[in-house]
């Protein structure tokens, strides 16, 4: 039997192969490992109460510092700007300045014809002498009156003596009655001669009176037209008023022609710039003068300007506009008003200010009024 089958497992070879057990891992080794996973005790307790604490923290200082300042973004650059217009009229002969350009006090803008206002002084000096000439005359008419005054006194004293010898004729009776009346006619023809003479010579002495200068009135009158024709001559010359910036100088255009009293250039003062911030009246009750500030603008991010409150505005902005709010009906809603507070530059700015900039204005109120 055994010999038959050869091949046939035995009983104990079927069974299956036990697998090798793994060497069992130490403790030891494990600890370490589950140590390195688990985070120590001391960093959860600092996140539990330290996270919490540096909230609390915070919320205390902004809770202490937010009442201590105000701000607003209504804010704006001014500048003192001043319009130059020609005083006198003419064609434009000469632009001195362009767009943008700086530009000192009394320095030339531009200028317009000066033809016609140089003729205007020259006619104004011939009326001086034309006024000098009329002075002679009226001398050599006051002499010709004193010598007339002198004749007709002696006419006066000879008539009266002919009438005192026709009188004394008369009463003895050598004489007629018509000499006597011719002689009596003269008299009164040679006062009257004599007055007129003396009232031309008032006359002549009244036209050659001087004022308190002790100039004829005619010369110092043609001296003052004279005078008059300078100035406008000298108008013809624009020149800046104080040193800014130029701007809106479009109209200046050779071969135009200026209209006196039109704005012709605008001058911007950009040397001293301020701002205009435009808070809100429940902003004001711990604002006042004196206190710092300090502005933002939009046209520069990261630049902060140190100032202060130079002064807080005397009406809000609704009672200097052109149609004044009226809320003396009972139908109205209660909104809330901007006052205009002025706060000046405590140091120039590292970059151009231009005026019109949008700007942030936080005033420090922590420190109250003094």
């Amino acid at each position: 039997m055994d010999q038959l089958s050869p091949s046939r497992p035995k009983a104990e070879d079927a069974r299956p192969t036990a697998l090798p057990k793994a060497d069992p891992v130490p403790a030891a080794a494990e600890a370490p490992e589950a140590e390195d996973r688990a985070p120590p005790s001391w960093r959860i307790r600092a996140l539990m109460f330290g996270v919490p604490l540096l909230l609390a923290i915070a919320g205390g200082v902004y809770w202490l510092t937010s009442g201590g300042s105000v701000s607003t973004d209504n804010a704006y650059v001014q500048m003192d700007k001043v319009s130059v217009a020609a005083e006198v009229g003419g064609l434009i002969t000469e632009v001195a300045v362009r767009e943008g350009q700086e530009v000192q006090k009394d320095q030339l803008l531009f200028r317009i014809d000066g033809h016609p206002y140089a003729l205007t002084v020259a006619q104004a000096s011939a009326a001086i002498d034309a006024a000098k000439v009329d002075v002679g005359n009226l001398s050599a008419s006051l002499a010709s009156t004193s010598v007339d005054i002198r004749a007709a006194q002696e006419a006066v004293g000879f008539a009266e003596s002919n009438f005192a010898r026709q009188a004394a004729l008369m009463d003895k009776g050598f004489t007629t009655k018509a000499a006597y009346d011719a002689s009596k006619h003269a008299v009164e023809q040679a006062r009257a001669s004599l007055g007129q003479a003396r009232a031309d010579a008032a006359e002549a002495r009244a036209k050659l009176a001087t004022g308190a200068g002790g100039v004829n009135p005619q010369v110092e009158a043609a001296k003052v037209q004279r005078a008059q024709a300078e100035v406008n001559l000298g108008r013809t010359e624009v020149r800046a008023p104080s040193a800014g910036r130029v701007a809106e100088s479009n109209r200046l255009q050779l071969g135009q022609m200026m209209v006196a009293g039109l704005p012709a250039v605008t001058l911007v003062d950009t040397a001293h710039p301020w701002v205009d911030a435009n808070f809100k009246e429940t902003d004001l009750a711990h604002m006042c003068a004196g206190q710092r500030a300090e502005m933002r603008f939009d046209a520069y991010p990261g630049l902060v300007v140190r100032g202060h409150v130079q002064t807080i505005g005397a009406g809000t902005g609704s009672e200097f506009s052109v149609l004044p709010a009226q809320n003396a009906t009972g139908n109205w809603v209660k909104v809330t008003q901007r006052v205009p507070v002025r706060i000046a530059f405590d140091e120039v700015a590292n970059r151009p200010m231009i005026a019109g900039l949008s700007t942030e204005v936080k005033v420090i109120t922590s420190g109250g009024c003094k």
